[in-house]
């Protein structure tokens, strides 16, 4: 078995949590690690190569009133988090090559699977869609699946996005379902035995360790909350 840490963070927001991500894989305290988010407020984030302009337009036009807004590292579109179970994985996944079909798929047919034992049956999408592109006029992340996601009668409720730090990977999801957070307890143990079983681990809860806590910190506001950062294209 494998060791993998399921790594428990107070209450952040939207920027907190972007950094807490990234100073995780910078310190790796294990190669295997889970974290569900701990929200302090609702939160917008969006990908990695998409346009600031065309989400602040896009985000008008929903008529959201939320201002907590950030780019993420990883790629996809905009996701609102105002209801969703979100978490990030991440796992060691040597070699040079970047391929995401291949890593949605192994995550996700294993979260189906998982599902699949408790009696709920979630479809994985398996057809050629078009990726998110800069300046694609459908942005919302959960108005638009794409390949791999995965859907429950005919909607998306769980997608991805994904950036691969060196030898690791970091894998960030939204899940939407109508009982994600109500319901919270029985969606992490899923995801738990999801990723447990795939991948061989034996889970330990752990809190960040304190000094992972203050460069999460120093990295929210250096980063996640500057203009440098979030209006980089």
């Amino acid at each position: 078995m494998n060791k993998g840490l399921i790594i428990e963070t107070p209450p952040l927001d939207v920027y907190g949590q972007m950094a807490v991500d990234e100073a995780i894989c910078e310190t790796m305290p294990a190669p295997y690690v889970l974290r569900f988010y701990n929200w302090a407020g609702p939160g917008i984030t969006f990908g990695y190569s998409q346009r600031k302009r065309a989400v602040t337009e896009a985000v008008t036009a929903a008529g959201s009133p939320i201002t907590a807004v950030t780019r993420r590292p990883t790629g996809g579109g905009i996701v609102f988090h105002q209801t969703d179970l979100t978490f990030s994985f991440i796992f060691h996944s040597p070699g040079a090559y970047f391929e995401p079909g291949k890593t949605y798929d192994r995550l996700h047919r294993a979260i189906n699977a998982e599902y699949a034992r408790l009696g709920i049956s979630f479809d994985l999408l398996n057809e050629k869609t078009r990726d998110y592109a800069v300046n694609d006029p459908v942005m919302n992340c959960f108005a638009k699946p794409v390949n791999m996601d995965i859907l429950y009668n005919g909607k998306k409720v769980l997608g991805g996005a994904l950036r691969k730090f060196g030898d690791y990977m970091l894998y960030q999801a939204s899940f939407q379902a109508p009982d994600a957070r109500a319901n919270a307890a029985t969606h992490r143990n899923a995801v738990i035995k999801a990723f447990g079983g795939e991948f061989g681990l034996e889970w330990e809860v752990t809190a960040l360790p304190e000094t992972a806590m203050k460069r999460a910190a120093a990295v929210a506001e250096s980063k996640y909350r500057s203009p440098a950062w979030n209006e980089r294209i």
